[in-house]
């Protein structure tokens, strides 16, 4: 496949899971602030921004309107929301004939939505009916992308998009709740730290799938190993590393380039540490730089893939 595509379907889908994360992350910390806990609203919107990355451009000055309207509206900031419905229509616009006449069709909607003149009235008349919107239009667009495209290298270019951003994602968001709430001691643990801690469940949208796991007694340890290790849930970091490898095998399969063997090396790692590291041995360890190294180890499967499948040069083309 050519670099060209490969690079724009694999940036078409990571901005639209970034934008859903952001939206599921916003909507949680507003509905948060509705409980008028210990926790207070500048505590919470600074743990938002730091699982967003700490954007550039963007800092909590106090007033919560302003911010969640900045994090949606303005495209002066890259990872507000409009910037990414913009960046994966761009990207999509680039690999038009890649794409099947749904996918266009499903995120060009998207893309008029967020910038209609009734966006910004519709989302100060009920956020919660505007960002849910959003986010169905992507699962649309997700949901046909894997009906209507055939399952070949393009296709795994945007499955590797979205579950990198989603595994870098989660372990991002699980290393800010570990420094302030889930190291914390279980006596420690109160009725608000409960909201808190469904608050995190619901940011990847697991919330009922746990309950099925564990029942609704919340604990910090039972949901760090579920985000971490659970194989079946597709919001578990497991699952994310999984599935990226799956695709890896499967480009080779389909008759594309070898995976070279420092990628394949990269992959392989993060996944065995997942596999077969338990839960009690991350906790008597040390769980957040543990999971600031699945987050390292993210960024470096990153940047190999843009080594060996997009920037590449002709010698290492033939090379692997």
């Amino acid at each position: 496949m050519l670099s060209r595509v490969a690079d724009s379907l694999y940036w078409m889908s990571r901005y639209l899971e970034r934008t859903e994360n952001t939206i599921r992350q916003l909507d949680v910390t507003m509905s948060l602030l509705l409980d008028t806990s210990e926790t207070s609203a500048d505590t919470r919107w600074r743990r938002l921004l730091a699982s967003l990355g700490n954007p550039s451009g963007v800092e909590w000055n106090g007033d919560m309107d302003e911010m969640a309207r900045t994090l949606i509206f303005d495209t002066s900031i890259h990872a507000s929301v409009i910037s990414c419905v913009n960046a994966a229509r761009e990207n999509a616009r680039q690999v038009r004939e890649e794409i099947s006449t749904e996918q266009w069709q499903r995120l060009n909607r998207l893309y008029h939505q967020v910038h209609s003149p009734q966006a910004q009235p519709q989302f100060t008349a009920n956020m919660n009916d505007f960002l849910a919107s959003v986010v169905d239009g992507i699962h649309l667009f997700k949901g046909v992308s894997d009906t209507t495209m055939i399952h070949s290298e393009g296709w795994q270019f945007i499955r590797m998009g979205r579950y990198l951003e989603r595994a870098y994602a989660t372990a991002t968001l699980l290393e800010v709740y570990q420094e302030s709430l889930l190291d914390l001691p279980e006596q420690e643990h109160s009725g608000y730290q409960y909201l808190e801690l469904v608050g995190l469940l619901r940011c990847c949208t697991s919330f009922e799938a746990y309950c099925q796991v564990y029942t609704a007694d919340l604990s910090p340890d039972r949901i760090l190993e579920f985000l971490l290790l659970n194989r079946d849930f597709p919001h578990a970091l497991r699952y994310s590393i999984d599935a990226i490898r799956q695709s890896l095998d499967a480009i080779q399969r389909t008759g594309g380039r070898r995976p070279p063997d420092d990628l394949h090396a990269t992959v392989g790692r993060l996944h065995s540490m997942l596999r077969y590291t338990t839960i009690h041995e991350i906790l008597e360890g040390n769980p957040g730089a543990f999971l600031h190294s699945i987050r390292e180890q993210c960024q470096q499967i990153h940047e190999l893939l843009y080594r060996y499948y997009i920037h590449y040069s002709i010698q290492s083309a033939l090379a692997v």
